[in-house]
C-alpha cells in the first residue's frame, strides 16, 4: 500500500534517488555504536550562578514549586477539554499561535536522540567532563536503531530481521511490549513516557520499514545488510532536514539560523571537533517544558467513538491499564495519536490543528507533579520545575546575564527580574540560566521562539552537530535534498506531514 501510494515518486522523481543510492552505496555506514558515547563538557568556562549551597538549593526548590511563582495554576478541574477549547483559559497559560502541539513532542523526541544523563546528581555539582552522555551525540536516531540488527536484535521483527517490530493491540499502531508489564521494547525507555513521543517513536519504526520496501522495490535482490544501511540512511537524512528546516526555525528566529550557518559558530567550537554536549545547551534547551499544554486531544474518535482528551499527567491515572491521561507504558484501543491535531496537514484538516504554549516563565500545571515513572531514576522531586532549576546547580553553570555578556548581547535588566527577588536577592542580577532563558524569550520575543541567548545556544548546538557528524546530510552532501514526496511536490519542502505521510500514519492513510 505504501509502495502504491508513492507511484509519483517512482515514476518521476527516482532519478536523483536512484543516483543517491547507487554513488553512497558503497560508502554507507552503520550506525554508531551506542557504547561509544561521549561526555557532557561546557561551552563557556565562566564562574557559576551561585554556590552550592543549601540556601540556593532551597530557593531554587522554592521558585520551582507546586503553586509557585512559576505554576500557571490551570484549572485542572474543567477538565481537559475545556482547557484547550475554552479561551478564558489560556488567558495566563497563552497559547502560541505560530506552533502546533506536535512540534513540543518533536523536541522531546529530538532530544532523547542526542542527550541522556543517567548519573549527575540533582542540586549537587558534578563536573560534566566525568558524566557520560548515554545517547551518541548526533541526530542519528541511535534512539531508535540502537545497535541494529545485530546488537540489539530484541528491537526487530523476526521474520524480517533488517526491519523493526511494530505492534498494535488499538485501533493503530504501538510500540512493541512487553506482554505481562506492557513496557516498551524500544532503544530509549523515555519515549514511552507519554502516548505522543510513544506515536513519534513507532512513526520512526514505520518510516525505516517503509524505506526498506522501498529499497527492495528498486533494487531487487539487494543484500539485506546494503538495504538496512540505505534504509537508516534515508531515514536519518529526512530527519535531519526536518530539524534543521522545519523544528528550528519554529524555536529560534530564522536570522539567528542563517547568521550561524553564513557566518560559522562563535561559541561551540569542540576541540578537534570532537562533538559533545554543552551542558549549558541541556539546561538551556529544557524551555520545550514551557511548551507543553496541561491537556492534549489524543485522537478524534478512539475514546468509543468520541475524541479521547486527556491530561498529560493526572494522578488519577496512577497504576491503571487504560488511563485517564495520557502518559506512556500502557496499551488500549483508544491510545493512538491522531497527527492531525498535532501537526497542520492543509486543507479541511487544518482546523484540527491545536496549538502550543509560549515559552516563557508561565508552566502547565500537571508539570509539577510528574509520575515517578517518568523520571528515569523515579526519585524526588516530581516538579519538572524544581529538577529544572537544580541543574543549574549540577553543572555550576553561569548566570544568564554573564553568557549574554560574554556573548556581547544586551542581558535583562534587573527590573525585568525582580519578581525573584523574594526568592534569593542574588538571583535579580544573577539568574538561573534556565529560568533566565524563559524570561528572556517571554519579554524579547513575545514567547514564540527563543531570546537572544537562548537562540544562539541552541542554534550553534544544532548546526554544530551536524556539521561534525561525519556521516550527516550536511556533512556528506550539503547541497542534497528529500527525495521523498511532498505535500506541494517540491523536495525543499519536506516537512513533519510528510514524514508521517510516508510512515502511514497520517490521517489520510488512516482514512481520518
Amino acid at each position: 500500500m505504501v509502495l502504491a501510494s508513492f507511484g509519483l515518486l517512482i515514476a518521476v522523481g527516482l532519478g536523483s534517488f536512484g543516483f543517491w543510492l547507487t554513488a553512497e552505496a558503497t560508502h554507507a555506514s552503520p550506525p554508531p555504536d551506542p557504547a561509544l558515547t561521549g561526555h557532557f563538557g561546557r561551552m563557556f568556562h565562566l564562574p557559576p550562578f551561585a554556590p552550592p549551597t543549601n540556601a540556593v538549593r532551597d530557593a531554587l526548590m522554592e521558585l520551582g514549586r507546586p503553586g509557585g511563582l512559576m505554576d500557571a495554576n490551570d484549572d485542572l478541574a474543567t477538565g481537559p477539554e475545556a482547557l484547550i477549547n475554552d479561551p478564558d483559559l489560556s488567558l495566563i497559560n497563552r497559547n502560541n499561535p505560530t506552533d502546533t502541539a506536535g512540534v513540543t513532542f518533536l523536541g522531546q523526541f529530538i532530544d532523547h536522540d542526542m542527550t541522556f544523563d543517567q548519573r549527575s546528581r540533582l542540586g549537587f555539582p558534578t563536573q560534566p567532563i566525568t558524566t557520560q552522555n548515554a545517547r551518541t551525540c548526533f541526530f542519528d536516531l541511535d534512539s531508535v536503531y540502537a545497535g541494529g540488527p545485530g546488537g540489539s536484535p530484541e528491537l526487530y521483527d523476526q521474520t524480517d530481521h533488517i526491519k523493526f517490530l511494530v505492534e498494535s493491540g488499538g485501533q493503530f499502531e504501538d510500540l512493541p511490549r512487553d506482554p505481562i508489564n506492557h513496557v516498551a521494547v524500544i532503544g530509549d525507555p523515555r519515549n514511552d513516557e507519554n502516548m505522543m513521543i510513544a506515536g513519534l517513536h513507532a512513526a520512526v519504526l514505520l518510516f525505516h520499514n517503509h524505506a526498506v520496501d522501498l529499497i527492495r522495490t528498486h533494487y531487487p535482490g539487494i543484500p539485506d545488510n546494503d538495504a538496512y544501511l540505505l534504509a537508516h540512511r534515508l531515514t536519518v537524512w529526512h530527519y535531519e532536514w526536518i530539524i534543521l528546516h522545519e523544528f528550528l526555525p519554529h524555536v529560534v528566529p530564522q536570522s539567528v539560523i542563517d547568521d550561524v550557518l553564513t557566518n560559522g559558530r562563535r561559541f561551540y567550537n569542540p576541540l578537534h571537533n570532537h562533538a559533545f554536549i554543552p551542558v549549558e545547551f541541556q539546561i538551556t534547551y529544557r524551555f520545550g517544558h514551557s511548551m507543553v499544554r496541561p491537556s492534549y486531544r489524543a485522537n478524534l474518535d478512539g475514546d468509543n467513538g468520541q475524541p479521547f482528551f486527556g491530561m498529560i499527567f493526572d494522578p488519577a491515572g496512577e497504576g491503571t491499564p487504560d488511563p485517564v491521561d495520557l502518559r506512556g507504558g500502557a496499551r488500549a484501543p483508544r491510545r493512538f495519536v491522531g497527527w492531525q491535531t498535532f501537526f497542520d496537514f492543509g486543507g479541511t484538516y487544518s482546523a484540527e490543528a491545536k496549538p502550543n504554549k509560549r515559552i516563557d516563565t508561565i508552566v502547565s500545571t500537571p508539570l509539577f507533579h510528574l509520575p515517578l515513572g517518568t523520571i528515569f531514576n523515579g526519585m524526588p522531586p516530581d516538579s519538572l520545575m524544581q529538577r529544572n532549576l537544580l541543574r543549574c546547580l549540577t553543572w555550576q553553570v553561569s548566570s544568564g546575564q554573564r553568557i549574554a555578556s560574554e556573548m556581547g548581547i544586551p542581558a535583562l535588566g534587573d527590573g525585568e527580574l525582580a519578581e525573584l527577588q523574594p526568592f534569593r536577592g542574588s538571583f535579580v542580577t544573577s539568574t538561573p540560566l534556565f529560568y533566565y532563558i524563559l524570561k528572556e524569550a517571554q519579554l524579547r520575543e513575545d514567547g514564540l521562539r527563543l531570546g537572544p541567548v537562548g537562540a544562539r545556544i541552541v542554534s550553534e548546538v544544532f548546526i554544530g552537530l551536524l556539521q561534525l557528524d561525519p556521516d550527516s546530510y550536511l556533512s556528506m552532501q550539503s547541497s542534497w535534498l528529500p527525495t521523498l514526496p511532498t505535500h506541494d511536490g517540491t523536495p525543499q519542502s519536506f516537512r513533519m506531514i510528510d514524514f508521517l505521510a510516508f510512515a502511514g500514519v497520517d490521517p489520510i492513510s488512516r482514512g481520518q
